[in-house]
């Protein structure tokens, strides 16, 4: 009975001591509120909310390429954010945040006895209310005052914001790591998808991230994101948002999470070389205030030419791989493999031994890291990143197992490359290292419509398109071909085609002995057909009549830099360089009748508020940039579609089912570098493949074998619905005479009509050869 009473009159004591610490708080509160609420902040700069917006670069047709700034985040208004996100947020942050006014005051009582008997300040209570008055005012440091501080700023967005707008603000402005602020910019990184298109279940995923964005963001822990979103919709349940049923769907759903490691760029379209390339170019004007000023980019860039040029690179870039040498695993790992029979802690250990592997080793689009787990006579048991297993069961993969040679041998805890194929076919390959470049623009304007810069950004960023100068080998020889017209030579000029050698004494260096490819000669051929089949012995003995410093003078006409083509006869070999979106400008000025236009990339630029602060001046056609006489663009034109159709690359115009396709192959000594160049009236497009430090591509490899089917896949689908190009009217000044063409200061019978010398240099005209 002393003992009840006891306990009674402590217990008393206690609610007394309890209500008379609430009253001195309450008390405490009203004195320091009365000085520090006219120094509250104004809420202006809430409501006219302009948070840092990132750089953003768009297509032509305003899909997002790219995207640059410590925050990435895109506002949404009220009545855009999907009701299951907002029903989410109240479920996991505060589901009184419509009937209270700013305070919970039963969980700030709450919160202060936990701390004052763990005799810490760990507990907290806040509103969202609270969450948005400290992420715009206030720093998270946890002590009294600042608490205090922060309940009076709390008081004061509830007083002059309504509860849509407050909600408005905190779905904006949260941060949910990995740089994304906002549900919209974090549905974006973790689900490929804007929060229009989310499920419930998805919903509850982004909701559980605000807790703690390092770790409850689903690519850094799964485990731990699925953990928090079921306690989530356990909450939408018992509070009434979702119906069994519902919860019961959205429980089962299996959530695709983007796995974007390094890679938040990503954005499905492969414009990251593009993207990369406008930045630079902006931040020589912004500095680093170009990341948070939200400016809005329009490139030239269509989208589907886009994805059509990183199919076709791609394709291409496989391919080659596939038909390479195997160079054994990329790494090789000791582990211990679990068993039906292992405990729990094998378990464990094995798949901690998995996620220290695969962090160090991405996947590669297509191109899947794998780690072996089990080898036998008749198959390769392999497990991803997702822990998921396959198998294959090729004799070619089981020789792998088997090899003699130790480097190149597959074993259990190899970590290789796995291409997936369609019908479920898996094939061991190489992480590629040849690269590839593909770019296209258009002649009328010099809008680049599609760049590849590399086969994969993430692997480097250079950008091979615009930054890799590469000896051009044959694709030169249109433009030797076309200088010889303006000296008087014409398509049918017959030319001697026979092997020879110049000594030291007559190049005043070096003996030198060009050859043409396979070492194939022929007596003579017409420079239409010296062309057509891509002759060496043709094009060398052309520069030796026009003279090297010619050529090296008109190349300019084409926009090429005359101090990468030294003015030697090896010039007429391709030996200068050249970069791929410089060899597709000055194929434009054939496609466009002879008007030198300069390439561009960025149309407009706008500010965040999608004022013009930056505008390309079209640059049509006209006599102001004529560089080369119309007439020999007309004719060149002429021979460069009968290469399309009869010569080297006669595959373009079978294949696409076309007459109105002209271009040209390129492969230079050794096959070190692969080119094709084509184009029509609309379009011009270069492909391009090599090796970064040059080494040949192979036996037999040339522009033909490897570029030009580039090229191929890429206008099968960009010309498929596009009309044939009429032939273009010739210009005044050109006589036709036998089906040849000729200008008319060159007219039959004064025209050059034979270059038939055995040695195509004398002692008294000695160049250089390089």
């Amino acid at each position: 009975m002393n003992n009840k009473k006891l306990s009674s009159r402590l217990l008393s004591k206690s609610l007394i001591i309890t209500a008379y610490f609430l009253l001195c708080l309450i008390i405490l509160f009203c004195i320091i509120s009365i000085f520090t609420w006219p120094k509250l902040p104004n809420l202006n700069v809430m409501i006219d909310y302009k948070p840092p917006i990132p750089l953003r670069i768009y297509s032509a047709d305003n899909v997002l390429i790219g995207e640059f700034g410590e925050e990435r985040r895109k506002l949404l208004r009220f009545d855009e954010i999907p009701d299951q996100m907002k029903l989410a947020i109240l479920a996991a942050e505060d589901n009184h945040f419509y009937q209270h006014k700013g305070i919970n005051w039963q969980g700030i009582i709450r919160a202060s006895f936990i701390n004052l008997r763990n005799m810490s300040k760990t507990q907290g209570a806040s509103t969202i209310t609270m969450q948005v008055a400290r992420n715009f005012y206030l720093s998270s440091e946890k002590t009294y005052s600042r608490k205090l501080y922060e309940l009076l700023l709390t008081l004061k967005i509830e007083k002059e914001l309504t509860k849509n707008q407050i909600l408005e603000l905190y779905m904006n402005q949260i941060y949910l790591g990995h740089h994304a602020y906002g549900f919209e910019t974090a549905s974006l990184t973790y689900l490929e998808k804007p929060l229009s298109k989310i499920t419930t279940a998805e919903a509850a995923l982004l909701a559980g991230i605000p807790k703690a964005p390092s770790i409850y963001n689903p690519i850094a822990n799964i485990t731990r994101a699925q953990i928090r979103k079921k306690y989530i919709l356990d909450r939408m349940l018992s509070l009434g948002y979702i119906s069994e049923s519902e919860h019961q769907q959205a429980i089962t759903q299996n959530i695709h999470i983007k796995q974007t490691g390094n890679k938040l760029t990503d954005y499905k379209n492969y414009s990251d070389h593009i993207a990369e390339t406008v930045r630079q170019l902006l931040f020589k004007v912004y500095k680093e205030q170009l990341y948070s000023k939200g400016l809005n980019v329009y490139t030239t860039i269509r989208s589907f030419d886009q994805i059509a040029a990183y199919n076709a690179v791609r394709t291409a870039v496989i391919k080659y791989t596939l038909q390479s040498r195997y160079n054994g695993p990329e790494a090789q790992f000791a582990i211990k493999l679990p068993d039906e029979n292992d405990i729990e802690i094998k378990q464990k250990s094995f798949k901690e031994k998995l996620f220290e592997i695969f962090d160090l080793y991405q996947d590669h689009k297509e191109l899947v890291a794998c780690v072996v787990i089990g080898i036998n006579d008749e198959e390769i048991t392999l497990i991803n990143r997702n822990h998921e297993i396959a198998k294959i069961n090729d004799k070619k993969a089981i020789s792998l197992t088997k090899t003699l040679d130790h480097n190149k041998r597959i074993k259990v805890g190899s970590l290789i490359y796995v291409l997936h194929q369609e019908n479920n076919i898996k094939k061991i390959i190489n992480l590629p290292s040849v690269q590839a470049a593909f770019i296209s623009i258009s002649p009328k304007n010099g809008a680049i419509l599609s760049l590849i810069g590399g086969s994969d950004f993430y692997k480097d960023n250079f950008n091979r398109a615009i930054q890799a100068w590469r000896q051009p080998g044959s694709s030169i020889k249109p433009f030797i071909y076309a200088a010889s017209l303006e000296k008087g030579l014409t398509p049918n000029t017959k030319i001697s085609d026979m092997p020879f050698e110049l000594t030291a004494e007559q190049t005043g260096s070096k003996a030198w002995n060009p050859k043409n490819y396979g070492h194939r000669y022929e007596e003579v051929l017409t420079m239409r057909q010296g062309l057509y089949k891509s002759k060496n012995m043709v094009s060398i003995r052309i520069l030796d009549y026009i003279g090297p410093n010619y050529a090296q003078e008109y190349l300019t006409k084409f926009g090429f830099d005359k101090n990468r083509h030294p003015a030697v006869l090896s010039l007429a070999l391709g030996t200068g360089l050249v970069t791929p979106l410089q060899l597709t400008t000055a194929f434009s000025t054939f496609a466009n009748g002879g008007h030198l236009i300069s390439p561009y990339l960025i149309e407009k630029v706008t500010d965040s508020s999608g004022q013009i602060i930056m505008q390309h001046l079209p640059i049509e056609p006209d006599k102001s940039n004529q560089s080369i006489d119309p007439r020999t663009a007309y004719i060149m034109n002429d021979m460069l579609k009968g290469v399309a159709t009869y010569g080297t690359a006669s595959r373009t115009n079978k294949l696409l089912k076309r007459n109105d396709i002209a271009g040209k192959t390129g492969t230079t000594n050794d096959a070190i570098d692969a080119w094709f160049s084509g184009y029509n009236q609309q379009l011009v497009a270069t492909a391009w493949m090599g090796f970064d430090l040059p080494k040949s591509l192979g036996l037999n490899e040339t522009g033909g074998r490897l570029a030009m089917p580039m090229w191929i896949d890429y206008m099968n689908k960009i010309l498929k619905n596009v009309s044939e190009d009429k032939n273009p009217v010739m210009p005044e000044g050109i006589l036709i005479d036998k089906n040849n063409f000729y200008f008319k200061e060159f007219p039959p019978g004064k025209e050059i009509t034979e270059i038939l010398s055995k040695n195509p240099i004398s002692l008294k005209k000695q160049r250089l050869i390089s």
